[in-house]
This record gives C-alpha cells, sequence and structure tokens, in this order.
C-alpha cells in the first residue's frame, strides 16, 4: 500500500513541478493575499492552510499519516534546564553590526549581521539572505533570462561547491568561474557530488576537499554567489542549508537572518515560511556554542504547533551532528506533515520492513532496530546500502545521516536530467565486512541472511567463481538446501535458472550441460553422504565465500597518501577486510597490503604537519616503515584497524620474543631460555590481560624447547595462524638490516614500476616494412601521418607487416587475409555475417601451418593488435587469439625474445601469463598440424584455460580429464592411466567415435589435431544438403586396444574396468569356440558378476540368457537346463565377490588362442579352400582365420609371415609370405581401416620389443 500510493504521489509531483515559474506566480499572489490581511494577529492564525498552499508541490500521502505500528530508530529525548534568559534580542545587541536592527525588514542589507573575517562567508552570508527573503516571499523574484525554458541540471549543491576555497581577482574571473555554459565545469559536474561506484564511500570528494584547503580571496563588485534566476523552493532550500552544511563559519549568520525575519514579522506568508524554513534548518546544522542556548529559547517561544518539533530536530542534530547534504524531498513531506520519514528497508533474503526516522537518522540507529528486530545477535560488519540504479553505496554502521545519502541520490537524479523527487533510491540491509575471526556457526539469523546475500551475488553477478566447477558446487548446495538429496529432473531445470546468471547460460553451456555438472557435484558432495543439516551447508557457504571474496567484503575508505615511503600513486582506496589493509588505484589496481599480522601500530594524528586541513592516519609496519594517509574517516579506519588487530592478539596463540633471555632466568628448570626473534606458540589464546599476568606457558619453534617465559619481553602477533617465517625473521633483524631489505624491496618495485610494456617498436626497424603515408583512416585528422606499424589500428593493413615476405605476391594476399580476419575476431571490423565455432580462427591459423613464413607475421600482427589497444572488448578477444597461437606453433628463433619480453610485461594479465609458460610448449613438444578445434576456442571464449574432456570406458562410466592443445595421444593414456591407479597405460588406446566409425587415435599425434582432422574429413565426405556447416558429436572411448601383455590377475584394476568388460562383449557374440559345459560354466560366473550373493535374481535365469551365453549355445539346451546348470555351477564355486568371478572368466577365456582378439566378419572369394565367410581374428599371435559355423581356427599366420596389407573403403588386402610367391587374401568389409590400423599397431609393437632385446643384449 505505501508503495503504491508513493507511486501516484510521484507521478502527480512529476507534472505539479515542471512548471515552477507558474507556481511562482501563485506563490507570489498569497504573499499579496496575506499583504491585504495583515492587520489580522499572527498568533491567533492557522498557518496550516499557507503551509498546504506554499508547498503544493508535496502532496501529503494518506499512509503517511498511519505511523502507528511501525518501529522507530528516533530516540526519546530527555528534558533540559531552564534557558529562558538566553533572549534573542540580548544576542542581537551584543554581536549584531551597529547598522542592523532586531526585527523584521524586506530589503537587501549591504553587510551581514555578524561579522566575518573571510571575504567569502561574507559573500556567501549576503547571498543566502537574499535567498532567505525570497522564500519567505519579502523580495520578488529575479526577472527571468531569455534561455528560461532552457532546464538547468546543475544541482544548486554542485553551485555551492564551485564557491569553495577560490581566489578571485577580478569581475572577468567570477564571470568565468560561473558561466553555466561552461562546458569545462558541465564535464566535471558528476565528479563533484556522488562517488556512486559499487561500495566506495562517498563524502565530500577529493576535488572538493583540494578546494576547502586552498585560501580564498575576492574582489569584485557583484555578489556572484547568488543564483540570478528564478528558482524553485527546493533549489531556494538547498542554497540556503547548503551553504551553512559547506560554511560552517556562517552557521550562526543564518539562524541570525531567519531569527531577525520571524521577529515582529505581520505577514502570515512570510511567517509561515519562515519556520518552515528554521524547522528545516534545525534538521542539518546546529550553531555555534555562543548561540546556541539563544536559539532554543527562541524556539521554544515561537508557534505551538512549530516549536516542539523545531526544538525536537534541533536537539536531535546536537546530539548526532551536521549533515552533509540540504535536506532530501522526503524531508519537506515530512516537516509538511510534522511526521517521521517512512524508510523501506529491504533485507538480502527479499523481505522488508519499514522504519520511523527524523533528519538526523544515522545508519547506526537504523541497524541497531534493525538488527533487534530480527533477532540478530553477530551484528558487527551489518551496514546501510543504498542503491541508485545501477549504482551501490555503502553507509556503514556509524555515523552517517541516512537523509544525506537519500539527499545525494536526489541530486544525482538531477544531474542525469529528472527531478529530485522521482529518484528510484532503495535501501538495503547487508553485510559488508567480516572479522578475521568470524564464526559462522554462532548466529543462525546472521548466517541466513548473508547466505541470501551470497547466493543473490552470484545469480546477479556480484560475486564471482573463477569456473564452472566451482559455479556448479554453489548451485548444488542451494540445490541441497531447498530440495535436499533427491535429484528431479524438472525441479534441477527450474532451480538452475534461479541459481545461475544470465551469462553463465549460453549455446555451448545450456542447462543440461550444468544440469549434469550439478548432479555430479551432488553425488560426490561430503554433505549429501553424511546427510548434512541445511544450515550447516548454509555455514560452509558463508565461510566459503569468506576466503573466495575477501575484497567484496571490505570496507571502503578514500585516502590521500602524504607521508613515508612512496606509492605508485598517492590518491588512493583504502580496503579494510578481515585478511589484512589494502590500498588500492582508481583501476583497484593492489598499490599496497598490509597483513594484521604485520601492523605494529595505527594512529589518528594530525594533519597540520603536512599542510593539510583534517585528520591523518599512521600505519606502522613490522618492517620498520610507517605512512601516512590522509582521510576524512581517518577516525573510523583507525577504530576498525585497531579493532581487528586488537580482537586477533586477544585470540593469538603466536608471540615474539623482542630480546633475548636472562640467564640468571633461564636456571630455574621451568623457564624456557629464548632468543630474540624467537616465536613462541602459547598454550592458550594470549586473551585480554596478557601482560599482567606476568609468566606464560608456551612453545619454541625454534628449538622446540617448552616453559613459561616473562609477559614483558614478547609481543603478540595479531594473527590466528602460524605467521609466515619471513615475517618472523623481520623480528630478529637490526633497524640497519630492515632498511636495507626496504631499500632492496623498494628498488625492486620501482623497476617494476619503471617496466613498461615491451612493444615491437625496436624490432619494427629492422624486421617490418616501411610504413606507408596514411590519407584516409579511421583516427582523428590531427593525429594522421605515416602509420605506426607496431601498434594497435583498426585501418586495413594494405600489404603484410614483415619485409621479408612481401616479394611473394601469394603470401602478401595470405598475410592480408590473415589480418583482415584478426581484426573480424577482435571486433576492429564491421561484419553482418555471424561466425560460427571456428571459423574465423581457421582462416587465421590455416595459412601459417602450410606456410611457415607466415607463422611470424601471424605473432606480429596480433602483437600489434594488442599494443595501447584502448578498447578492453577488442583487447580481450586479441588475447584470446594469442592464447591460441601459443598452442599451436611457436615464431622462428629471431622473434622468440620478443615474443618472451612482449608477454612478461604483461603478466598481470590472466591470459598474457598464461601465453608467457604456453609459448614454450610447441618448442619443446613440437607444432600442431591444424588449427585449434572449436573445443579450444569456445574454452578460451569462455574465459576458461583448462580444457576438461569427457573419457568413456567400457563399464559404462566416464570422467573428465584435462587436456591441453599439446597433449599427445600417448601423454593422454598416461595421464588416464595414473588416475585409474592401472599399472601401465601400454596396449591401451583412445578410440573417437563419430558415427558409426570408431577409429584409433594414434599415440604420435596430438589429441585434438586428431580429432579435427577426424571430424575434417568426415564432413567433407558427408556434407550437408545447405552447403552450411554441419555440427559433428563424437565421443572419446578410452580401451585396450593391443593385448600382448595382458596376463589376468596382474593389474585388477584394468581387470575390473576394461579386460572383463570388452572380453564379455566379444564372449557374446559367439566368436570363441567352446564346449556346452565351458557354456555353463562361465554363465554361472557372468551371472555372478553382475548379482554377486544375490540369490532372488535366479528366478529371472530364463529371461536374461542372452547377458550369459553366445546365441549359438543356447540353442544346444532348453532355457529350464541352462538354469538348472547354471545354479550348480554357481553353487558348486561360491566366490567371494563380484571381482573373484570377473576374475575368474578371464582366466577361462585366456586360456584360448582366441583370447584378446579383435574379430571382422569379412567375405573372400580369392582362395577357395576357405568358406567365402569368414572371421578374421587379430590378436598377440597373428592373424587367424575361423570358420563361423564351426568357430574352428582354420589357420593362423605369425605377424612375421605377412608381408603386405592395405585397405580401403570397402576391402582389406593381405600377403601371406613373400611379395612375389605369396599368397594374397582380399576380403570384402567396411572395417578394412580398422584392421589395418591393429595390424600395423601389433607389427610396431612386435618391432619395437625386437629392437629392445638387441640393446640389452649390446
Amino acid at each position: 500500500m505505501f508503495f503504491m500510493s508513493r507511486q501516484a504521489a510521484l507521478l502527480q509531483l512529476e507534472e505539479e513541478e515542471t512548471d515552477y515559474r507558474k507556481k511562482l506566480r501563485e506563490n507570489n499572489k498569497i504573499v499579496s493575499d496575506a499583504e491585504r490581511r495583515k492587520r489580522m494577529s499572527v498568533s491567533s492564525t492557522d498557518d496550516s492552510a499557507m503551509v498546504d498552499k506554499m508547498f503544493g508541490y508535496l502532496e501529503l500521502e494518506e499512509t503517511a499519516s498511519n505511523i502507528d505500528g511501525f518501529d522507530t530508530s528516533i530516540p526519546k529525548l530527555e528534558e533540559e534546564d531552564d534557558i529562558s534568559e538566553y533572549t534573542f534580542s540580548k544576542f542581537a545587541a551584543t554581536y549584531f553590526q551597529s547598522t542592523h536592527v532586531i526585527h523584521h525588514v524586506r530589503k537587501e542589507i549591504k553587510i551581514p549581521l555578524l561579522l566575518h573575517e573571510n571575504d567569502g562567508d561574507k559573500m556567501a552570508a549576503l547571498a543566502v539572505w537574499l535567498t532567505i527573503l525570497r522564500f519567505m516571499g519579502d523580495l520578488p523574484e529575479p526577472k527571468p533570462k531569455e534561455d528560461i525554458n532552457k532546464m538547468d541540471t546543475k544541482p544548486v549543491m554542485t553551485k555551492i561547491y564551485d564557491t569553495l576555497g577560490r581566489t578571485y581577482k577580478s569581475k572577468k574571473q567570477i564571470e568565468d568561474k560561473f558561466n553555466t555554459k561552461s562546458k569545462r565545469r558541465l564535464a566535471s559536474t558528476k565528479k563533484k557530488l556522488i562517488s556512486m561506484t559499487l561500495k566506495k564511500q562517498s563524502k565530500l570528494t577529493g576535488e572538493v576537499a583540494d578546494k576547502l584547503r586552498n585560501e580564498e580571496d575576492y574582489d569584485g563588485n557583484e555578489n556572484f554567489m547568488l543564483i540570478d534566476r528564478p528558482t524553485s523552493n527546493l533549489e531556494k532550500l538547498h542554497f540556503i542549508m547548503g551553504n551553512g552544511i559547506l560554511r560552517p563559519s556562517i552557521r550562526t549568520e543564518i539562524y541570525c537572518q531567519i531569527c531577525k525575519q520571524l521577529t515582529q514579522n505581520k505577514s502570515r506568508s512570510s511567517h509561515a515560511r519562515g519556520w518552515i524554513l528554521m524547522s528545516l534548518c534545525v534538521g542539518c546544522f546546529a550553531p555555534d556554542d555562543n548561540f546556541e542556548k539563544y536559539l532554543r529559547n527562541f524556539i521554544r517561544s515561537g508557534p505551538p504547533n512549530y516549536a516542539p518539533y523545531c526544538d525536537s530536530r534541533m536537539r536531535r542534530t546536537f546530539a548526532n551532528g551536521a549533515r552533509t547534504q540540504p535536506p532530501s524531498w522526503l524531508e519537506l513531506q515530512a516537516t509538511k506533515s510534522k511526521k517521521p520519514i517512512m524508510l523501506p528497508i529491504t533485507f538480502m533474503d527479499g523481505t522488508t520492513k519499514t522504519l520511523l526516522a527524523d533528519s538526523a537518522t544515522t545508519a547506526k540507529e537504523l541497524c541497531d532496530v534493525l538488527a533487534d528486530k530480527i533477532n540478530l545477535e553477530d551484528k558487527f560488519g551489518f551496514s546501510l546500502f543504498i542503491a541508485l540504479l545501477d549504482k551501490v553505496s555503502s553507509l556503514g554502521q556509524g555515523t552517517d545521516h541516512v537523509m544525506d545519502a537519500i539527499s545525494q541520490c536526489e541530486q544525482y537524479a538531477k544531474e542525469q536530467g529528472a527531478q529530485e523527487k522521482n529518484a528510484p533510491w532503495r535501501l538495503f540491509y547487508r553485510k559488508e565486512i567480516f572479522t578475521p575471526w568470524h564464526d559462522a556457526t554462532l548466529d543462525e539469523t546472521s548466517t541466513g541472511l548473508i547466505y541470501q546475500q551470497i547466493v543473490r551475488g552470484v545469480k546477479f553477478g556480484e560475486y564471482r567463481c573463477q569456473n564452472d566447477n566451482e559455479m556448479a558446487q554453489v548451485c548444488s548446495k542451494q540445490y541441497y538446501i531447498d530440495y535436499g538429496t533427491e535429484l528431479q529432473s524438472n525441479k534441477i531445470d527450474n532451480a538452475l535458472a534461479s541459481y545461475l546468471p544470465d551469462r553463465a547460460i549460453s549455446q555451448q553451456k545450456g542447462l543440461r550441460f550444468w544440469s549434469e555438472k550439478l548432479q555430479k557435484c551432488h553425488k560426490e558432495a561430503m554433505y549429501v553422504r553424511e546427510r548434512w543439516e541445511p544450515r550447516r551447508v548454509r555455514e560452509d557457504v558463508v565461510t566459503q565465500a569468506k576466503f573466495q571474496w575477501p575484497l567484496m567484503f571490505s570496507r571502503f575508505f578514500e585516502a590521500y597518501h602524504v607521508a613515508g615511503p612512496s606509492l605508485a600513486k598517492d590518491r588512493c582506496v583504502v580496503a579494510v577486510n578481515w585478511t589484512g589493509v589494502y590500498f588500492m588505484d582508481e583501476d583497484e589496481k593492489v598499490l599496497l597490503e598490509v597483513p594484521y599480522a604485520e601492523i605494529t601500530g595505527i594512529a589518528v594524528t594530525s594533519g597540520t604537519p603536512h599542510k593539510i586541513k583534517g585528520k591523518c592516519f599512521t600505519l606502522s609496519s613490522a618492517r620498520g616503515n610507517s605512512r601516512t594517509f590522509a582521510s576524512i574517516n581517518s577516525e573510523d579506519i583507525t577504530e576498525l584497524i585497531s579493532d581487528f588487530v586488537e580482537g586477533l592478539k586477544e585470540r593469538s596463540r603466536f608471540v615474539i620474543a623482542l630480546h633475548d633471555s636472562n640467564r640468571r632466568d633461564t636456571d630455574e628448570v621451568n623457564i624456557m631460555p629464548y632468543k630474540k626473534g624467537d616465536l613462541f606458540e602459547l598454550d592458550k589464546p594470549a586473551g585480554k590481560n596478557f601482560t599482567s599476568v606476568g609468566w606464560r606457558s608456551g612453545a619454541n619453534e625454534r628449538n622446540g624447547r617448552t616453559g613459561e617465559f616473562p609477559t614483558d619481553g614478547v609481543y603478540i602477533l595479531p594473527t590466528m595462524s602460524a605467521p609466515p617465517s619471513e615475517l618472523v625473521t623481520i623480528f630478529s633483524m637490526s633497524p640497519v638490516e630492515l632498511e636495507e631489505q626496504f631499500r632492496n624491496m623498494m628498488s625492486q618495485t620501482q623497476k617494476d614500476e619503471d617496466s613498461e610494456p615491451y612493444t615491437l617498436e625496436e624490432y619494427s626497424i629492422d624486421f617490418f616494412r616501411s610504413p606507408l603515408q596514411q590519407t584516409m583512416s579511421r583516427a582523428p585528422t590531427s593525429r594522421r601521418g605515416k602509420e605506426k606499424l607496431w601498434c594497435h589500428s583498426r585501418d586495413m593493413l594494405k600489404q603484410p607487416l614483415l619485409k621479408k615476405i612481401i616479394h611473394d605476391n601469394d603470401m602478401v594476399q595470405e598475410g592480408i587475409a590473415i589480418f583482415l580476419a584478426i581484426m573480424k575476431y577482435m571486433g576492429d571490423y564491421p561484419t553482418k555475417k555471424t561466425q560460427q565455432g571456428s571459423e574465423i580462427t581457421d582462416q587465421i591459423f590455416e595459412a601459417p601451418l602450410k606456410y611457415e613464413i607466415l607463422k611470424d607475421e601471424v605473432y606480429c600482427q596480433i602483437m600489434r593488435q594488442l599494443t595501447k589497444n584502448k578498447n578492453g572488448y577488442s583487447e580481450e578477444r586479441g588475447w584470446e587469439l594469442m592464447w591460441l597461437a601459443t598452442g599451436i606453433f611457436a615464431p622462428s628463433n629471431q622473434l622468440l625474445p620478443h615474443l618472451q619480453k612482449f608477454l612478461s610485461t604483461r603478466r598481470n594479465n590472466i591470459l598474457a601469463n598464461d601465453c608467457f609458460f604456453r609459448y614454450q610448449r610447441p618448442i619443446r613438444h613440437g607444432q600442431r598440424k591444424y588449427p585449434p578445434h572449436v573445443v579450444e576456442v569456445e574454452a578460451i571464449q569462455n574465459r576458461t584455460t583448462q580444457i576438461f574432456h569427457k573419457i568413456y570406458f567400457p563399464d559404462d562410466t566416464s570422467e573428465a580429464f584435462e587436456v591441453e592443445s599439446c597433449t599427445k595421444a600417448k601423454d593422454f593414456c598416461k595421464s588416464i592411466a595414473n588416475r585409474l591407479r592401472l599399472k601401465s597405460a601400454d596396449g591401451f588406446s583412445l578410440f573417437v567415435k563419430i558415427g558409426d566409425k570408431v577409429i584409433s587415435v594414434p599415440e604420435g599425434d596430438f589429441f585434438f589435431d586428431f580429432v579435427r582432422h577426424l571430424t575434417d574429413w568426415i564432413r567433407r565426405a558427408k556434407p550437408t544438403a545447405d552447403g552450411g556447416i554441419s555440427t559433428l558429436t563424437y565421443q572419446v572411448f578410452f580401451m585396450k586396444k593391443l593385448w600382448a601383455g595382458t596376463v589376468p590377475g596382474r593389474d585388477p584394476n584394468a581387470d575390473n574396468m576394461f579386460h572383463f568388460y570388452q572380453e564379455k562383449q566379444k564372449y557374446l557374440r559367439g566368436y570363441h569356440k567352446l564346449t556346452k559345459e565351458e557354456a555353463f560354466q562361465i554363465a554361472a560366473l557372468l551371472f555372478r558378476a553382475k548379482h554377486g550373493d544375490d540369490k532372488t535374481q535366479v528366478s529371472n535365469i530364463p529371461r536374461m540368457l542372452k547377458e550369459l551365453a553366445p546365441l549359438h549355445c543356447l540353442r544346444q539346451a532348453s532355457p529350464d537346463d541352462w538354469k538348472k546348470r547354471i545354479i550348480f555351477y554357481y553353487n558348486k564355486n561360491p566366490l567371494r565377490n563380484r571381482e573373484e568371478a570377473k576374475l575368474t572368466f578371464l582366466k577361462s577365456i585366456y586360456k584360448w588362442p582366441t583370447f584378446g582378439s579383435a574379430f571382422f566378419e569379412v567375405r573372400q572369394t580369392t582362395d577357395q579352400s576357405y568358406p567365402e565367410n569368414l572371421v578374421i581374428a587379430i590378436n598377440k599371435h597373428g592373424v587367424s582365420l575361423i570358420d563361423p559355423k564351426t568357430k574352428a581356427i582354420l589357420n593362423t599366420y605369425p605377424f612375421t609371415k605377412i608381408s603386405n596389407w592395405s585397405s580401403g573403403n570397402t576391402y582389406f588386402h593381405m600377403t601371406i609370405g613373400s611379395l612375389v610367391r605369396g599368397n594374397k587374401l582380399l576380403c570384402e568389409t567396411a572395417m578394412g581401416y580398422k584392421m589395418d590400423d591393429l595390424l600395423t599397431s601389433y607389427i610396431s609393437l612386435l618391432l619395437n620389443a625386437i629392437r629392445e632385446r638387441s640393446k640389452r643384449r649390446l
């Protein structure tokens, strides 16, 4: 209801405020009417009607009057002493300058009421006087200028900022300064009011702070501080109170002006407006101590309908301090109704609570009420945040005024061209910072709120997971909390849609991909196996977030480095979180990191020695150096860091000896000897009163001795874990050694800072062609001239870069085409056609893989487009190309050192750092034969430098294994074998299945090269009807290929996962010759291998016979006979488990000559002594010919007898004996490629074995 009425009021307000000149005329009419009725008594008049007329643009919401039932953040105030003797007339007689009277007047004044030394304050006081008179209706508005209809979007506060800290020597300077049409001033406006970036604290900006430090002077005739156009009431209020806020020295002046105009004021309208102005001012700032009691007495003697209200507001302002922003639209509405302000605050679980507030309400007051409302015990770190559109700013949980932030939002809305009252701000209550000792198990309410904040933050991109596995784990934990252990596809899809950020769902990674990821995480998760309570899983999510995103849970402050060892930049942002203190620049680059264990002191210091008004803070480190920073939040920073350091010391178990032990003390049995710098681990945490105890027990990490030591001779390290050895060493160093170490560290840091990113400028002098004169370019006219071949450009190349290829016309055309493809990929060249998969990368890398001379050209073109590239998207895409290039081939030895320097000076970029290590791999492993596979391209486009490929196994299981661009099949097999704990990878191979073809990957081929070659081959063989690019899916299997050294029982893991399932499949196809009893025995073994000791499945034997015996064997007995014989052998040979049954099966098959064979059904007509239909078995013995009917082996040809073989799409040809007189066998088969590959592999294995034996003999 509140939101609906608020929106309705806002719509109405927007219409009424658009024409404030019409309102101005109406207000002037009200003043005229008041003058005609000036004989009426002011004290007997009800001013409510006049207030409604004057603030007619503030439509009062009906729900605003109904405040019962809402919690309030406004504390009750106590009554104070009698101050009746402090009258305004007495103060005026004492302090007013001689020309002024005490009562109401309707004219300008030449000098301020009070004496001011500063000329700027004098000008401001006179400008405020005229504005007060115009606001109260005592002076008319200035005449509108010709451009009155042009909307002025510059906030009044910005204009007041422009008057601070300036030196004006002439009228011309003033006019130039305050010319509202100045483009330079207009461009900088947005930097003055609000720094509304993510969680960056918003106070007076550094620019304004600099202005306030400067001296002020003025030498002119006119008061250009005054706004010389008709203004709205809101603008007048902002001007009056803005000056009072930003110029503390004229606050009493402003109050005196208001009191003067309210004294003996016979105009009812003016009198009412004056008290409204008074009520708003006392809510923003207080006068100085001299005028405080006089003002309170004056207010108490005012109208009964405003005096108590103003008095309570002023006392609240005295209690909570002055505001930093003028009143917001909400405050004006509350002042009209004299009701508290209603603030809706949203929790991160989506619920909203509405609290009552006033102008002085602070973030702490609201946070305390909210915490009490929801029974939040662990309150620390929960703060109030305000959001405007996509900007979020922290108000903390301290003394910042909430209405200041709302007022800033309204001013920001005005900067954007909207009206102040239409600013769509929102307040949130969320976790801002963790303590170093945060324990998620202590407060379930706190953990619940943080958990909701994290999962929503992951959903909307605030918290980013590093890879898909981390994202899947977060989703799995959410799903477990929401749905438990049960996995249902419809629930998973709905859940993932609400869990995953939009950017995570793509064509390559749809809901099916994430569903499989979630289910895998769910099945492997400990919380699922152990059935954790949802509360415990939430605690785990919160703890993980604390460690994973420390900077996202930080409190941020603006600061300026003024003393101590230099930083790369003086203006910085201080980020304080549970791990330490970070100093960052505006690009969020960390300039300095100081862990709490290194902090030996922090204190608030004066800025006077550094010529700075305000306070500073000094941070001291164990490394012997101190740095001083200026910040308006110096006290807050110091308090926060001190609390963390002291809290860590109380909980710490680690202390450092500050000097050597006294020999006389160590004569005692229980007293431990030690040396300066020794690290002790206490038997219990240090606690609050560590030094008062006198003696404590602990263990010396250096010598392992335990005993007692005096507490006054050690320093408590503020850490909850063992400190690094480097830090311990620092405490044993002398000041001279510390200074030397620090000097070396700063020297190295300076070298790193001075090292500019390396470019090809020097290389281009010797190896690039001469630059061409640019006549037409996308560059600005002033920048045209000769092209810089070594840095980024969006212009097409007319010739390649390297002069060694410009004389070969074919290579020239290839080089230009490559650069065009690079520009398209990086987004530097517009293209209407949507590029699919690896289409563009093929255009870039195919030619250099064919022509060696183009490899350097490609590297130079990519490095060129990455040099001084100002477009972030283009640069990211360029690094993707560099990552792909360094994975497939290396440059020449001539260019290699330049590539190394180029990458080494850019290692702060994640992809550049990966490329720095990656470019050396093609040198060690050889270059690829084909361009990057689409899997590699999509991986790097999704910022994944680790590629995981799913591998399928014969037992119907699968696992994902990491595969790199330089991974060869042999290395991949070894990696898989190691993961599966196989004793050896010998005989195993990778097989790629595409469509109906299963092809073995040669062990010397790069894995992605083979897959790319195979998919291209099949794509060419089966083009699509429309001529487009067909999409081919494939699967990769890992299986036993060569069985030469396979003996059942030697490798149990291989037997269980591979040998059993592969041999079982061949056995059931009926290729082996065996007796009926052997078939019964093996059937019993297969039954036990599948069902173990579960005899309940015995009745189902007749229905599963096809899974237990070959078809030709099943015909030899009835199903009942099979069942009886299987049961007989099952009971006769009681094996302990399924693994023993599998092993016994393999041992039975191993006895046969066809064990480990690959069988191929063929048709032959060349040798009449053999049947037309044959089964060819290839195994370790050679090539066997088998009668498919009798299963008898007709002949076996050892590999030594096979002199030649070949294959095609429909045949396999083999020559046995010599090439001249040997027998030829020509077979019709579609498996010729498999037979060819298998025969080649076995013979290669045989030849390698012969060579090895020869070496051993030698």
